[in-house]
């Protein structure tokens, strides 16, 4: 996987290909890994302890940081004098990832039927690129995908989903011609950030895994429950007699 920030496409031959955004977290595994649970808490630790809040303020204060802004990082950076380098390394780096993430047959069989000579596949997460290289890693499926878009924490400001600019940001590093809105595909499990990309001119799907509470109102035109569902409402971008 080429997960370098800059892109450099613009010598080669010219590439026509479609390119399939695809979110990290709660998106290529489950929410049934608790990875989220894990995270969550690490954060509410980190409120409490930089912030000096009690612990019911802090779990309230990062559940608004990251509903306002869809990063708990970005309300820390733009409201306290928060290193987002060393909030990485006490909460994403801090994650006993090993033991919770496990490679999946089934996804690398999805991505192994998606059709590259029409389709790239590239990473698109809100996550330090040290965090989306573990994931990638213990799930096995860093082959499949040409590379990364990830969230700076080193930039100032942050930019991260779902500002049009990282959207932006994702389309130049994958090679995507400027305005060519509809030669992108994406899936996400926020209902945010699909709602950005929808609004974009995005091809999107939002992930509702089964048990979690839909939304009243679809963030995109398509709602899937499981990964495997991009076979049914996607299938131009898959290869011939694939199941």
């Amino acid at each position: 996987m080429a997960a370098q920030e800059t892109n450099t496409t613009g010598s080669g031959p010219k590439d026509d290909r479609v390119v399939f955004f695809f979110d990290i977290d709660n998106c290529l595994y489950p929410k049934s890994a608790k990875v989220h649970d894990l995270m969550a808490d690490l954060i509410d630790q980190y409120f409490a302890k930089h912030l000096n809040l009690s612990w019911d303020d802090a779990v309230r204060l990062h559940k608004e940081y990251y509903q306002n802004y869809g990063l708990a990082i970005e309300g820390l950076v733009r409201h306290h004098e928060i290193d987002p380098l060393e909030y990485n390394s006490q909460v994403d780096d801090a994650l006993p990832l090993d033991s919770v993430i496990k490679p999946s047959a089934s996804l690398k069989k999805l991505l192994q039927d998606i059709d590259k000579s029409k389709v790239k596949l590239w990473l698109f997460t809100n996550a330090y690129i040290n965090h989306a290289r573990r994931v990638i890693k213990l799930l096995e499926i860093e082959e499949f995908f040409e590379g990364i878009t990830f969230c700076d924490y080193g930039q100032t400001p942050l930019v991260c989903k779902p500002s049009e600019e990282m959207f932006r940001k994702a389309m130049g590093q994958a090679g995507v011609q400027e305005g060519r809105w509809a030669d992108c595909y994406f899936v996400d499990d926020s209902y945010l950030n699909c709602k950005k990309a929808q609004e974009l001119g995005w091809t999107t799907a939002h992930l509702v895994e089964e048990g979690v509470t839909p939304p009243k109102t679809q963030a995109s035109k398509y709602q899937i429950a499981t990964l495997e569902e991009l076979r049914t409402i996607f299938p131009e971008l898959f290869k011939k007699d694939t199941e």
